[in-house]
C-alpha cells in the first residue's frame, strides 16, 4: 500500500517569522544634521528618503546600524552623533563616570571615521575646564588635540529640552560639503549643498535638457549629473581656466558632461534649447563687479529667455538682489518666485526659480 504524500505545511507546523530588515535591531543611536542657514527644508526633506530613520524631529533623528547611509546625504552640510550628560555644566563631563561613558561613545565615532585627530567647540575653549576636557580625551581616546584642524570636531552646548549639556561628534574627517569629487577649486566657486538645493527644488525630470550657463569650477554640473537620468546637459564659460576646473571635476565623480569655453551671451544655440537653465551669477565679490552686473544681469536673461522651452524653467542663485529683483520689476517677460535665501560665507543669496509667462 502506497504511504500517503506528505503535506508541505502540517497545520501543526510552526508559521515562520518574518525575516525584516537586521538593521532595525541594531542599538539605535541619536543623529543630527548641520545645514547652511536656510536651507533646512530642503535637508528634512532628504532626510525623510532614509530608510529606518525615526523619531525625526526637525533635523534631529535616531538611526540604528552602520551609519554609512547617513554620509551619502547630500543636503547637510555635516552629520553629527549626539548624546546628552544630565550635568549642570561641562565640569560635570570629567567625572569618572561621565567621562568613561564620554570615551566611549567617542570611540564609536572615530572607529566608524577613522579621524586622526580632534578638536572642541564650545563656549569658552580656552578655559581651564575645557583644556582639561582636551587633555583627559586626548590620552583617554590616544589622538592628538588640534584646536584648530582637529578632525573629529566635538561640539558642547547645553541640552535643547533638558537641563544638562549636549555632546555633538562628527562622524566624517571633513564635512559632508567639502564632496570628494572636488578636485580643484576657484575664487567664488559654489558650495556643493546650495548647488543640490537648487537641483531639487527646481525639479528632477528624466527628459530634461539642461544649460549651465558661467558655469565655474562645474558645481551645479556634477551636482545634477549625480542625480540621476536627464536627456543632456551642458555646461559653457568664457574662462578657459574654469573649463579645464570643470573637466577635472566631472572626471572625478565619473561623469561624462560636455564643458566648453563659449560665451554664455553667445552661445549661437537655437531657440528653445534647453528644459532647464541653472546659473550661479556673479556676485560682484570673488567673480564680477556691481557695475558689470548691471548690464549682464538682463542680457544674461534675454539669451536664457531665447534659449528656454516654452514650459522650461530657469533658476538663478545671485547676492546681488536688489539689482536682480529691480531688473525684474522692470520686465514683463518671466514670472518669478523666491525658491529660498541662504546664509554662506558671509554671504546671502536668494535663489529664484523662473518661468516664462
Amino acid at each position: 500500500m502506497p504511504r500517503p504524500a506528505r503535506q508541505k505545511n502540517p497545520p501543526f507546523a510552526r508559521p515562520k517569522k518574518p525575516r525584516g530588515d537586521h538593521r532595525a535591531r541594531q542599538p539605535a543611536h541619536e543623529y543630527v544634521l548641520e545645514v547652511l542657514p536656510g536651507l533646512e527644508a530642503v535637508a528634512a526633506e532628504e532626510l525623510r528618503t532614509v530608510p529606518l530613520a525615526r523619531d525625526i524631529r526637525g533635523l534631529r533623528f535616531w538611526y540604528p546600524g552602520d551609519p554609512e547611509r547617513l554620509t551619502r546625504l547630500r543636503a547637510p552640510v555635516a552629520v553629527y552623533r549626539a548624546r546628552a550628560w544630565d550635568v549642570p555644566r561641562p565640569r560635570g563631563l570629567l567625572g569618572h563616570q561621565q567621562l568613561g561613558e564620554l570615551t566611549a561613545f567617542l570611540e564609536g565615532v572615530v572607529r566608524f571615521g577613522g579621524h586622526r585627530s580632534f578638536r572642541l567647540a564650545a563656549a569658552g575653549r580656552e578655559s581651564s575646564v575645557m583644556q582639561r576636557l582636551a587633555d583627559e580625551l586626548s590620552s583617554a581616546l590616544k589622538l592628538p588635540y588640534d584646536p584648530e584642524d582637529g578632525e573629529l570636531l566635538i561640539r558642547l552646548r547645553p541640552q535643547e529640552d533638558g537641563p544638562g549639556w549636549e555632546v555633538l561628534a562628527r562622524l566624517t574627517p571633513r564635512p559632508l560639503s567639502a564632496r570628494a569629487w572636488r578636485v580643484c577649486n576657484m575664487g567664488g566657486g559654489l558650495n556643493a549643498t546650495i548647488a543640490y538645493a537648487m537641483h531639487k527644488l527646481a525639479g528632477q525630470r528624466d527628459e530634461d535638457r539642461i544649460f549651465n550657463p558661467m558655469s565655474g569650477s562645474g558645481t551645479l554640473l556634477v551636482e545634477r549629473a549625480l542625480l540621476g537620468p536627464y536627456d543632456a546637459m551642458v555646461g559653457v564659460d568664457l574662462n578657459p581656466e574654469a573649463v579645464e576646473c570643470a573637466r577635472a571635476n566631472l572626471h572625478a565623480a565619473k561623469r561624462e558632461v560636455e564643458v566648453a569655453q563659449v560665451d554664455a551671451l553667445h552661445t549661437g544655440l537655437p531657440p528653445r534649447s534647453f528644459d532647464l537653465i541653472v546659473s550661479d551669477l556673479p556676485w560682484g565679490d570673488a567673480v564680477g563687479t556691481h557695475g558689470g552686473n548691471a548690464a549682464l544681469y538682463p542680457a544674461f536673461l534675454t539669451e536664457m529667455h531665447r534659449l528656454l522651452s516654452r514650459q522650461g524653467r530657469l533658476v538663478v542663485l545671485t547676492h546681488e538682489i536688489k539689482l536682480f529683483e529691480r531688473i525684474l520689476s522692470e520686465q514683463d517677460r518671466w514670472h518669478a518666485h523666491e525658491l529660498f535665501q541662504v546664509y554662506s560665507g558671509g554671504h546671502h543669496p536668494k535663489a529664484y526659480l523662473l518661468s516664462k509667462r
